[in-house]
């Protein structure tokens, strides 16, 4: 299949800005795969679509504070830093901006949240082919653990701050509930919808919440460059299967049970691993790069809860391969229910609305 076939016209103002006043106040639009009905409803229903002995998979992975911002050393000129890809303590590949400025050897001086110069900097070391360039961090035991102090919300750049607004509600409201692993720069957003209600109604059901982690990097949300789908490489993002998540989805595909991804990312992982053992879920760490788009048979998941995607991203693509498993039609459905979602106005990307598909 071809990139421009995962095309759509979307109305700027449908962007979602900020967070619905609370975390499950979002809008539910429902998918089904069998007779390609859409269903509008709101989030705290996702409970009425799953069965006792369901097994819900959670991403956990947390949101590290990966914007930082400082200042050339020699000229003062300013510098955005978004953390992308750890190599070893204190290395780091960054996107940083404005990149032109940044040649090998540049030393930046990193500032706090108040603006103010910090004993810590870091210094251009490379450059590769993408323009990323790799920053050495000094000043610090290790730059990770001055994020709080340092960091802000890594906000996709669709989502605009000024630069007097108060971030602090995004800190806590671009990060799910239950993140436990700090790894990621950009949200599983799916997952920003479930409150604690919520989570509590779902385990009232008699449904086995599960957790894997994903590390959620850059290449997840880019855009696809290229005319041909095969020809797209995956950036690798490193996951974990705990063994208790493996046992429980092993024990409810042996049993016909189903189980609910929670996000693409959740996807990702438990296909990548299906993928390497067999149709089995083991205990795993590692990373991966799967690439999933029509035609794709899924080997584990039964349903998918997710949020409206970019167009020509990885995401849509997955979310279109899953509607119709093994086919192409998928895309035509999902292209059908975000067109019928733009309609009636449903927020769209991170802190949009949310589509679960069965």
């Amino acid at each position: 299949m071809r990139t421009a076939d995962f095309d759509y016209e979307l109305p700027e103002k449908l962007i979602a800005q900020h967070p619905a006043p609370m975390r499950d106040a979002s809008r539910l639009l429902v998918l089904n795969r069998a007779t390609g009905s859409l269903t509008h409803t709101r989030f705290p229903t996702l409970v009425d679509y799953l069965r006792p002995d369901d097994v819900l998979v959670l991403n956990d992975s947390r949101v590290i504070n990966a914007r930082l911002r400082g200042a050339n050393r020699k000229t003062g000129g300013e510098f955005e830093v978004l953390l992308l890809t750890e190599n070893r303590n204190n290395d780091w590949w960054v996107l940083l901006r404005p990149g032109k400025r940044a040649r090998v050897g540049t030393e930046i001086v990193l500032r706090n949240c108040a603006g103010q110069d910090t004993p810590v900097s870091a210094k251009v070391i490379d450059i590769n082919e993408e323009g990323h360039r790799r920053l050495r961090f000094t000043g610090t035991a290790n730059i990770l653990l001055e994020l709080d102090a340092l960091g802000e919300a890594p906000l996709p750049p669709y989502i605009r701050r000024g630069k007097q607004e108060d971030t602090a509600l995004d800190v806590e409201r671009y990060q799910t509930l239950y993140a436990a692993a700090d790894g990621s720069v950009a949200a599983p957003t799916a997952g920003l919808h479930f409150s604690e209600n919520v989570l509590d109604r779902i385990r009232a059901r008699g449904v086995e919440i599960r957790h894997v982690t994903l590390h959620v990097g850059l290449g997840t949300f880019a855009p696809v460059k290229v005319e041909h789908l095969e020809r797209h490489v995956m950036h690798s993002e490193r996951y974990h299967v705990p063994p208790q998540t493996a046992a429980a989805i092993n024990a409810a595909k042996a049993e016909g049970r189903r189980v609910i991804a929670v996000g693409t990312t959740s996807v990702r992982v438990l296909e990548s691993v299906a993928a390497k053992h067999k149709g089995k879920i083991v205990a795993d760490g590692d990373e991966t790069n799967i690439f999933i788009f029509p035609p794709f048979q899924f080997q584990i998941a039964d349903a998918l809860l997710t949020n409206f995607h970019l167009p020509h991203s990885t995401l849509l693509m997955l979310v279109s391969a899953f509607a119709a498993p093994g086919e192409t039609r998928g895309r035509d459905m999902v292209l059908r229910a975000y067109a019928e979602a733009i309609r009636l106005r449903y927020r769209f990307f991170s802190y949009g609305d949310a589509m679960l598909i069965v």
